[in-house]
């Protein structure tokens, strides 16, 4: 490659899962010899893994509730015109300045409905460009909510079409469809590639003495960055006393997005139970060998942890995250259980009774023999990369 830029927006309104795949998506572009900038507009998270990539931390926002319709900066003051008006120039500015060969937006227009205000400019540019760069959409395999409002699905069509050449759909077409949340998919066929899902692995961490990974038979409960995670986690401390498990070590990760009162309050929970053997941390750069080694993986549904799940071939009981008018990740969690790569227990039905019954099930079965398209990454990073060394400027 000739060092071809690519300029990559993303972001993150609840969790930090966007950004997380963002990230991964990043670090393989660079890594196939990309020059490569990612802006994220999203709450700053420590502890970003990257590899040869610029990074242009916006004004940072994000959704004031499940309900994402409100935009707030940290403090919780909603957004007003003027943070719009400097968001808007930063990143049009550095748009300029980078000068990229690719453009790569993250959900929009099939989500992210609220950044129209910076975005629509943004894409305005760089149709309206003298050396027009190739215009993607980055998008995983299941739409999130909003979906059925009048209207809405066309309004992504009629954006699509006006400004974008290619859309990757981060997802295994064998699983799950495009067409299942989006029903103008035949329309933009010809402009529609399938990734395989995106996933970046891991080593296998080991203790000093070499014999055990890390976390070897635990129960490994996690909530990604845990905005919405609490009730899960309070939980699994009263479903241990109930389960088979009852004598593991019971891994408890809330997430960076945990309040240190939310912390307290849980580790206050766990030596309540009586019990002793449960851990209690915010996050751990070993998640993934963590997830390798456990007995039983328990969390909500969320892209990132169910491709690690399938990755590792962790035995897992994941309960979808089904807030406000979510069903994103209910429909990717029953498609994986259909498919025997998972328990599911859904929300409605979670309590510490369910919850152990599910883990001692999930303990005990057999893992399944599925083959899933696990390399999103390398796929669209060559693909990328493909686009640009056909431009002709």
């Amino acid at each position: 490659m000739r060092g071809e830029r690519v300029f990559f927006y993303v972001q993150h309104l609840l969790g930090i899962g966007h950004l997380r795949r963002a990230i991964t998506l990043a670090n393989a572009l660079a890594a196939k010899g990309l020059d490569v900038t990612l802006a994220s507009g999203g709450f700053p998270v420590p502890g970003l893994e990257l590899r040869d990539v610029r990074f242009l931390q916006l004004p940072p926002l994000g959704a004031a509730d499940t309900s994402f319709k409100a935009l707030v900066t940290p403090d919780g003051t909603p957004i007003g015109e003027e943070l719009k008006a400097k968001r808007q120039a930063l990143l049009l500015d550095a748009w300029r300045d980078t000068d990229p060969h690719a453009l790569i937006v993250e959900l929009f227009p099939f989500g992210r409905r609220q950044m129209r205000f910076e975005l629509i400019p943004l894409l305005d540019a760089a149709s309206n460009s003298k050396n027009r760069p190739v215009i993607v959409c980055s998008v995983r395999d299941v739409l999130g909510a909003g979906l059925n409002k009048p209207g809405r699905q066309e309004e992504m069509l009629e954006t699509f079409e006006r400004y974008f050449d290619h859309v990757l759909v981060h997802g295994d077409p064998s699983v799950i469809l495009f067409d299942q949340t989006f029903m103008h998919t035949q329309k933009i066929a010809p402009k529609l590639h399938y990734t395989g899902y995106v996933v970046d692995g891991a080593p296998d961490l080991r203790n000093p003495d070499g014999n055990h990974p890390i976390g070897t038979g635990e129960v490994l409960v996690s909530v990604g960055g845990g905005a919405v995670g609490t009730r899960l986690l309070e939980t699994a401390i009263g479903a241990r006393s109930l389960s088979n498990l009852r004598d593991r070590t019971w891994r408890l990760l809330t997430g960076i997005n945990a309040s240190a009162g939310a912390i307290r309050d849980l580790k206050n929970l766990a030596r309540s139970s009586g019990t002793d053997g449960i851990i209690i941390e915010r996050v751990r750069t070993d998640f993934v060998p963590l997830l390798r080694a456990c007995a039983v993986s328990v969390s909500q549904g969320g892209y990132n942890t169910m491709m690690e799940i399938v990755q590792t071939g962790a035995r897992a009981v994941v309960v979808p995250f089904a807030g406000g008018s979510e069903s994103e990740q209910t429909l990717r969690a029953r498609s994986f259980a259909e498919r025997g790569l998972l328990d599911i227990l859904h929300e409605d039905s979670l309590e510490p009774f369910s919850l152990a019954a599910a883990i001692d099930r999930s303990a005990s079965s057999k893992h399944a023999k599925v083959p899933i398209e696990l390399d999103g990454a390398s796929r669209t990073a060559g693909l990328v990369a493909k686009w640009v060394s056909e431009l002709r400027w």
